[in-house]
Protein backbone atom coordinates (compact mmCIF):
# COMPACT_ATOMS: atom_id res chain seq x y z
CA UNK A 1 0.00 0.00 0.00
CA UNK A 2 1.55 3.28 -1.10
CA UNK A 3 0.16 6.99 -0.01
CA UNK A 4 0.38 9.50 -2.62
CA UNK A 5 -1.29 12.27 -0.97
CA UNK A 6 -3.22 13.02 1.95
CA UNK A 7 -6.21 11.98 0.72
CA UNK A 8 -5.10 8.57 -1.72
CA UNK A 9 -4.33 5.36 0.14
CA UNK A 10 -4.37 2.55 -2.22
CA UNK A 11 -2.58 -0.74 -3.54
CA UNK A 12 0.19 -1.32 -5.51
CA UNK A 13 0.97 -4.13 -8.19
CA UNK A 14 5.00 -3.82 -7.01
CA UNK A 15 4.82 -6.72 -4.41
CA UNK A 16 3.47 -4.86 -1.85
CA UNK A 17 0.11 -6.71 -0.12
CA UNK A 18 -3.11 -4.98 -0.49
CA UNK A 19 -4.71 -3.48 3.20
CA UNK A 20 -5.52 -6.25 5.51
CA UNK A 21 -8.97 -5.51 4.88
CA UNK A 22 -9.03 -6.33 1.58
CA UNK A 23 -7.19 -10.00 1.42
CA UNK A 24 -9.98 -12.38 1.41
CA UNK A 25 -9.04 -15.99 2.72
CA UNK A 26 -10.17 -19.10 1.34
CA UNK A 27 -11.55 -20.48 3.96
CA UNK A 28 -14.48 -18.22 6.07
CA UNK A 29 -16.35 -16.58 3.36
CA UNK A 30 -13.60 -14.02 3.30
CA UNK A 31 -14.03 -13.10 6.85
CA UNK A 32 -10.43 -13.00 8.71
CA UNK A 33 -9.98 -16.05 10.98
CA UNK A 34 -10.51 -14.91 14.62
CA UNK A 35 -6.90 -15.08 16.04
CA UNK A 36 -6.50 -12.01 13.69
CA UNK A 37 -9.18 -10.57 14.74
CA UNK A 38 -8.09 -10.50 18.27
CA UNK A 39 -4.66 -9.61 17.41
CA UNK A 40 -6.16 -6.31 15.85
CA UNK A 41 -7.95 -5.31 19.14
CA UNK A 42 -5.52 -5.39 20.87
CA UNK A 43 -4.04 -2.58 18.97
CA UNK A 44 -6.99 -0.02 20.33
CA UNK A 45 -5.49 2.16 22.04
CA UNK A 46 -1.56 1.06 22.02
CA UNK A 47 1.12 2.82 19.92
CA UNK A 48 1.48 1.93 16.60
CA UNK A 49 3.94 -0.88 16.04
CA UNK A 50 4.15 -1.77 19.52
CA UNK A 51 2.28 -5.21 18.89
CA UNK A 52 4.29 -8.00 17.73
CA UNK A 53 1.13 -10.21 16.51
CA UNK A 54 -0.03 -6.78 14.37
CA UNK A 55 3.18 -6.89 12.26
CA UNK A 56 2.00 -9.38 9.69
CA UNK A 57 -0.89 -6.76 8.70
CA UNK A 58 0.84 -3.74 8.43
CA UNK A 59 1.73 -2.44 5.09
CA UNK A 60 3.03 1.18 6.08
CA UNK A 61 6.48 -0.05 8.26
CA UNK A 62 9.36 2.17 7.88
CA UNK A 63 12.86 0.52 7.81
CA UNK A 64 14.10 2.82 10.23
CA UNK A 65 11.36 2.18 12.73
CA UNK A 66 9.59 5.74 12.59
CA UNK A 67 5.66 5.74 13.36
CA UNK A 68 4.91 7.66 10.27
CA UNK A 69 1.77 9.74 9.62
CA UNK A 70 0.62 6.65 7.70
CA UNK A 71 1.50 3.64 10.19
CA UNK A 72 -0.59 5.93 12.64
CA UNK A 73 -3.48 5.90 10.29
CA UNK A 74 -3.34 2.63 9.29
CA UNK A 75 -2.97 1.29 13.06
CA UNK A 76 -6.13 3.00 13.49
CA UNK A 77 -7.84 1.34 11.09
CA UNK A 78 -6.40 -2.05 11.72
CA UNK A 79 -7.48 -1.76 15.31
CA UNK A 80 -11.68 -0.73 14.32
CA UNK A 81 -11.35 -3.24 11.41
CA UNK A 82 -10.91 -5.58 14.41
CA UNK A 83 -13.32 -4.26 16.71
CA UNK A 84 -15.90 -4.26 13.57
CA UNK A 85 -15.55 -7.67 12.23
CA UNK A 86 -15.46 -9.49 15.10
CA UNK A 87 -18.47 -12.48 15.60
CA UNK A 88 -19.66 -10.83 12.51
CA UNK A 89 -20.35 -13.87 9.48
CA UNK A 90 -20.42 -11.48 6.35
CA UNK A 91 -17.02 -8.57 5.79
CA UNK A 92 -17.90 -5.63 7.31
CA UNK A 93 -14.97 -4.37 4.92
CA UNK A 94 -17.77 -2.71 2.49
CA UNK A 95 -15.90 -0.61 -0.56
CA UNK A 96 -17.73 2.61 -1.43
CA UNK A 97 -19.37 2.96 1.99
CA UNK A 98 -17.84 6.03 3.05
CA UNK A 99 -18.11 6.62 7.29
CA UNK A 100 -20.86 9.54 7.11
CA UNK A 101 -23.23 6.98 4.77
CA UNK A 102 -22.77 4.13 7.48
CA UNK A 103 -23.51 6.55 10.05
CA UNK A 104 -26.78 7.71 8.39
CA UNK A 105 -27.82 4.11 8.15
CA UNK A 106 -27.36 3.74 11.94
CA UNK A 107 -29.22 7.09 12.31
CA UNK A 108 -32.32 6.19 9.81
CA UNK A 109 -32.14 2.37 11.59
CA UNK A 110 -34.55 3.99 14.41
CA UNK A 111 -32.36 1.94 16.60
CA UNK A 112 -30.74 4.87 18.96
CA UNK A 113 -32.35 8.24 19.75
CA UNK A 114 -31.25 10.70 16.76
CA UNK A 115 -30.62 13.29 19.57
CA UNK A 116 -27.75 11.10 21.37
CA UNK A 117 -26.57 9.97 17.89
CA UNK A 118 -25.70 13.00 16.25
CA UNK A 119 -24.10 14.12 19.90
CA UNK A 120 -21.57 11.22 19.38
CA UNK A 121 -20.81 12.29 15.64
CA UNK A 122 -20.25 15.50 16.60
CA UNK A 123 -18.05 14.26 19.43
CA UNK A 124 -16.15 12.08 17.17
CA UNK A 125 -16.30 15.51 14.45
CA UNK A 126 -14.44 17.30 16.70
CA UNK A 127 -11.92 15.72 18.02
CA UNK A 128 -8.55 16.97 18.07
CA UNK A 129 -6.05 14.52 17.68
CA UNK A 130 -6.64 11.48 15.33
CA UNK A 131 -5.96 8.83 18.50
CA UNK A 132 -9.22 11.19 19.65
CA UNK A 133 -10.89 10.50 16.63
CA UNK A 134 -10.11 7.19 16.63
CA UNK A 135 -11.59 6.71 20.56
CA UNK A 136 -14.60 8.38 20.04
CA UNK A 137 -15.52 6.49 16.82
CA UNK A 138 -14.67 2.96 18.38
CA UNK A 139 -17.52 3.29 20.07
CA UNK A 140 -19.79 3.94 17.25
CA UNK A 141 -18.65 1.11 15.10
CA UNK A 142 -19.60 -0.98 17.63
CA UNK A 143 -23.25 0.66 17.54
CA UNK A 144 -23.12 -0.24 13.93
CA UNK A 145 -22.35 -3.72 14.72
CA UNK A 146 -26.00 -4.12 16.58
CA UNK A 147 -28.22 -3.68 13.80
CA UNK A 148 -30.07 -6.65 12.23
CA UNK A 149 -28.14 -6.29 9.40
CA UNK A 150 -24.50 -5.54 10.25
CA UNK A 151 -23.50 -2.23 8.42
CA UNK A 152 -20.21 -2.06 7.25
CA UNK A 153 -17.81 0.72 5.79
CA UNK A 154 -14.90 1.38 3.40
CA UNK A 155 -12.05 0.59 5.49
CA UNK A 156 -9.36 1.93 3.11
CA UNK A 157 -11.41 5.12 2.88
CA UNK A 158 -11.40 5.53 6.37
CA UNK A 159 -8.03 5.24 6.32
CA UNK A 160 -7.62 8.12 3.89
CA UNK A 161 -9.69 10.01 6.35
CA UNK A 162 -7.36 9.68 9.36
CA UNK A 163 -4.14 10.20 7.19
CA UNK A 164 -6.26 13.59 6.51
CA UNK A 165 -6.79 14.17 9.88
CA UNK A 166 -3.30 14.64 11.17
CA UNK A 167 -2.76 17.95 8.32
CA UNK A 168 -5.44 20.89 9.73
CA UNK A 169 -6.91 21.52 6.79
CA UNK A 170 -7.36 17.96 5.91
CA UNK A 171 -8.81 17.44 9.46
CA UNK A 172 -11.68 20.29 8.00
CA UNK A 173 -12.49 18.78 4.90
CA UNK A 174 -12.69 14.96 6.29
CA UNK A 175 -15.26 16.92 9.08
CA UNK A 176 -17.08 18.73 5.76
CA UNK A 177 -17.20 15.31 4.02
CA UNK A 178 -18.67 13.41 7.18
CA UNK A 179 -21.45 15.95 7.72
CA UNK A 180 -22.36 15.73 4.34
CA UNK A 181 -22.76 12.43 4.15
CA UNK A 182 -24.64 11.42 7.45
CA UNK A 183 -26.95 14.38 7.15
CA UNK A 184 -27.56 14.01 3.58
CA UNK A 185 -31.37 13.26 2.30
CA UNK A 186 -32.13 10.20 0.47
CA UNK A 187 -32.25 10.33 -2.96
CA UNK A 188 -30.12 13.53 -3.22
CA UNK A 189 -26.81 13.21 -4.94
CA UNK A 190 -23.91 12.13 -3.24
CA UNK A 191 -21.26 14.27 -2.61
CA UNK A 192 -18.12 13.78 -5.21
CA UNK A 193 -14.54 12.67 -4.10
CA UNK A 194 -12.18 15.61 -3.70
CA UNK A 195 -10.25 17.12 -7.10
CA UNK A 196 -7.24 16.50 -8.14
CA UNK A 197 -5.74 19.85 -6.64
CA UNK A 198 -6.88 18.55 -3.66
CA UNK A 199 -5.16 14.97 -3.93
CA UNK A 200 -1.63 16.21 -5.25
CA UNK A 201 -1.43 18.00 -1.89
CA UNK A 202 1.95 17.17 0.24
CA UNK A 203 1.56 15.22 3.41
Amino acid sequence: MTVDSDNAVSSTDGGVAPPYWERRPEKGGGVPPGQDLAALRRGVGAEPGSIPLMWPMYTTFRPDGSVSPELRAEHHALALFGVHQQSQTSPMHRPGVRLGEALRALRESGRYSESALDRRVAQCATADSLDEFAHHLRSLVTMLKTLPQPQGLDYTALTRDFLSWQRPHGRLRVRRRLGADYFRKPGSAKPSTPDSSERNGPL
